[in-house]
């Protein structure tokens, strides 16, 4: 039997800035040019002014728990040896939320407004994978 591959993103022209970036361990997100919305992920189009113009600007690496789950089943078989994990819903403190993965503290100890900053893990493929941990 072989291995599972985790699956790899699907990298595009919208997408490029955030990975590269990420491949330098930083969390750039979209700031539209015309109102100033920051967003995140990558969006073609201002969810509040419809502006196509935007540009990328770099997190300050400061967020909170907003939310999390806890995976005990693998949708993916590539993720069974992985199991559990913490999947996190984090609030960036420039205002959009963000999906990654948790590390560093125990169920228990979580709670919504947890202090936490960001860091990039790469997985076997070399892809960056957002992580959250405990700021401090």
């Amino acid at each position: 039997m072989t291995a599972e591959k985790k699956p790899v993103p699907h990298e595009t022209e919208l997408s490029k800035p955030y990975w590269d970036a990420a491949r330098q361990g930083v969390l750039k997100i979209q700031k539209c040019s015309n109102c100033g919305t920051v967003r995140h992920y990558p969006q073609l189009v201002c969810v509040e002014c419809y502006s196509r113009e935007y540009g990328w600007t770099e997190t300050s690496g400061k967020s909170t728990l907003h939310s999390w789950t806890i995976a005990h089943h693998a949708f993916h078989a590539a993720f069974r040896d992985e199991l559990p994990y913490i999947l996190a819903t984090v609030d960036l403190e420039e205002g959009p939320r963000a999906l990654g993965r948790l590390v560093g503290i125990e169920a228990q100890d979580l709670k919504i407004g947890l202090p936490l900053r960001y860091s990039f893990v790469s997985d076997e493929n070399g892809t960056p994978i957002l992580t959250f941990h405990p700021a401090g």
